[in-house]
């Protein structure tokens, strides 16, 4: 021993705690990637953990399952999946149900309120027209005094002119009519007929009193006079025929008398019964 130290070096001592050194630094490094490895080894088993329950599945080792169980899971799923198709059909049909009743109440609806409206115009256009029908014979006076007082002509027709302005802009206005014109019923009342040989029959001969319209509504009839066809004439009477009875007995009675017999006395005899 004392000759192998004598023997050693200053050189071979420094090689030799090089080489210790790196030995040395070599282990050091290799446990450090050995640590460094298995801490990213918990690190990723720590990722896949928190992974596995942000999705909500529990971290677990593989099960065995047996082909029973299996078909036994299969059955159960293919029940459960026919059940819920007979549940969606049923709520489809419950949802088309609800829907035709939606649109039906939805044309209901919509078809009162288009009542309603025309309920409401048909209203307006009544309460309208019974208010200008009882101005009415205030026009016939007006109109009746135009043709009369040739006077006040002037002044009765700014205050005519000015109560048609007022009828009119309620849309109300005199139906125009004149003599010689067909009859038509919708529009016109028919006072009395005269008979015509040279007119058609149901022509307007005279207008008695002028119609009205409001708003292509008939306010009041116009009433006229019309014409018709004349009877044909009636036929002389045929003299009526003597009887038989009476031109056989005045015969009798004549011959009787040619023959000096007198028409009594044979009455009586015919009458006499026989012996």
């Amino acid at each position: 021993m004392t000759r192998k130290k004598e023997s050693d070096t200053p050189a071979s001592a420094a090689e030799r705690d090089k080489s210790m050194e790196k030995e040395q630094s070599n282990s050091e490094n290799t446990s450090q990637d050995v640590i460094n490895a298995s801490e990213q080894e918990k690190k990723k088993s720590k990722d896949s953990d928190e992974v596995k329950q942000i999705s909500g599945i529990e971290p677990g080792k593989l099960e065995y399952y047996s082909k029973e169980h299996l078909m036994e899971k299969i059955n159960n799923l293919e029940a459960d999946f026919k059940e819920l198709k007979e549940e969606l059909k049923k709520v489809k049909d419950e949802a088309e149900s609800w829907k035709n009743k939606y649109m039906r109440l939805q044309a209901e609806f919509e078809n009162a309120q288009k009542r309603w409206d025309k309920t409401r115009k048909n209203l307006r256009l009544e309460y309208t027209a019974s208010v200008l029908k009882s101005f009415l014979p205030l026009y016939d006076s007006f109109k009746k005094a135009l043709s009369d007082d040739k006077e006040n002509m002037k002044i009765l027709k700014g205050f005519y002119d000015q109560f048609m302005s007022i009828l009119k802009s309620h849309k109300a206005e005199p139906m125009q009519l004149k003599e010689d014109e067909p009859f038509d019923y919708s529009t016109q009342e028919a006072l009395t007929s005269i008979e015509k040989s040279d007119i058609p029959k149901n022509t307007i001969l005279e207008v008695v009193q002028d119609g009205w319209k409001l708003d292509n509504e008939v306010l009041r009839y116009a009433k006229v006079i019309i014409s018709k066809e004349p009877k044909p004439p009636e036929p002389e009477p045929k003299p009526k025929p003597e009887s038989k009875g009476e031109s056989e007995e005045i015969e009798d009675s004549a011959e009787k008398a040619a023959n000096g017999k007198e028409p009594n006395k044979s009455k009586e005899e015919d009458k006499k019964p026989e012996n």
